[in-house]
């Protein structure tokens, strides 16, 4: 989907009796702010980072915000000279998507409680009911693996530097280290290859992960287009799944099934698959089918009432759809932002939509008067 900067942003649909009262929470890129707002579109609260750039949030039970970020004092990353050696690993890695150096929790006022920094850790992370906490952590793969994967391009006299991989590493709240999945010992590095237009730097690019009530573990390795499944009882792999291309955010449903945001070539879909079976149970297309599409971040997930709350993300559009195709909500991305190379953006990783009686907001001060000046600076209000 294309967009403009001069286009209505803001609550541009709204079929009030059929979408999940709650209220949604997302944080734009480029922002140093995240933003809760209630179904009316508008901004009821919001939380400021002074020391990292904010990548995307989730609210937790307790009421708190855990934020995955990068230092704001972190150097430009090194440039792309491929005839010249690679930079090295701490380096090299900067100058990935969804790169983060910082997961950090703040409470309502904003006041960080807990912090996590890992230097290596990218994109995703899940906190577990225990308290516990599961990022995705880049690792260079052994010299005879990284010889063995197939697929991927690279430049003309491209000094390649070693494959990455990805480790999931379950962190306790004393940041002592519980267990570590190595999740590139469970593919195969000839039957999931690397895309072929894609550079060999990574070969799986874990972009999202979620953990069920038995502890298994699904997550995306979207440069090899697949989402697989982590036995919790047993650490190996029970279903892996490669009908999509370039995916993310791949989350358990209530009734066992995956559902996945599949980014496509020229459009997008997103698809909820019965891992017994292979068979999709629900997909939604645009009409025309590539009036939606994201070719890179983005998500979705299934909300209480069975709708599906929708992440286009780099048109900056959240939409929440019924399971009959029907859109029943929508919210264009008001806050216009810039990029690193200075071009105008509105895009969002991701977005979740929490509803009304939900533990984390009780008591909470979510009258949109409060923020009424940025409200109508953006006319949300």
């Amino acid at each position: 989907m294309g967009w403009s900067v001069n286009r209505q942003t803001g609550l541009t649909w709204h079929l009030r009796e059929l979408s999940s009262k709650g209220y949604t929470l997302f944080t734009p890129h480029g922002d140093s702010r995240t933003y809760l707002l209630d179904i009316e579109g508008r901004v009821v609260h919001s939380w400021k980072f002074n020391h990292i750039h904010p990548g995307y949030g989730r609210l937790l039970e307790n009421g708190n915000l855990l934020m995955t970020g990068s230092d704001v004092n972190l150097p430009d990353p090194p440039p792309d000279e491929p005839t010249k050696a690679p930079p090295p690993f701490e380096r090299h890695i900067t100058r990935l998507g969804g790169y983060h150096t910082t997961l950090c929790e703040v409470n309502w006022e904003g006041e960080v409680v807990w912090e996590y920094v890992n230097r290596a850790q990218h994109h995703d992370f899940h906190r577990l009911p225990n308290g516990n906490t599961m990022v995705p952590e880049w690792v260079e793969l052994p010299e005879d693996l990284h010889r063995k994967v197939k697929g991927g391009t690279k430049k003309p006299r491209e000094k390649l530097p070693r494959l990455l991989g990805d480790d999931i590493v379950e962190i306790d709240r004393e940041q002592n280290e519980i267990r570590r999945i190595h999740t590139w010992q469970l593919l195969d590095p000839v039957k999931d290859p690397i895309y072929f237009n894609i550079r060999r730097w990574e070969w799986t690019h874990l972009n999202g992960i979620d953990v069920n009530d038995a502890g298994d573990i699904v997550f995306s390795a979207r440069n090899a287009d697949r989402v697989a499944i982590i036995s919790g009882e047993t650490g190996e792999l029970t279903w892996k799944f490669d009908k999509t291309h370039g995916q993310h955010n791949p989350t358990f449903t209530p009734g066992g099934n995956v559902m996945i945001f599949d980014n496509g070539n020229s459009a997008s879909r997103v698809i909820e698959v019965d891992p017994k079976t292979d068979e999709i149970a629900f997909q939604y297309n645009g009409k025309p089918m590539h009036q939606f599409f994201s070719g890179h971040i983005s998500g979705a997930s299934r909300l209480w009432t069975g709708n599906i709350l929708v992440c286009e993300g780099t048109s900056g559009r959240l939409f929440e759809v019924a399971r009959d195709g029907q859109v029943v909500w929508e919210f264009i991305n008001p806050f216009l932002n810039n990029n690193k190379r200075g071009e105008p953006t509105v895009s969002i990783y991701r977005a979740h939509r929490y509803p009304a009686d939900f533990p984390g907001l009780a008591g909470k001060d979510l009258d949109p008067a409060r923020w009424g000046n940025l409200n109508r600076l953006h006319k949300l209000a």
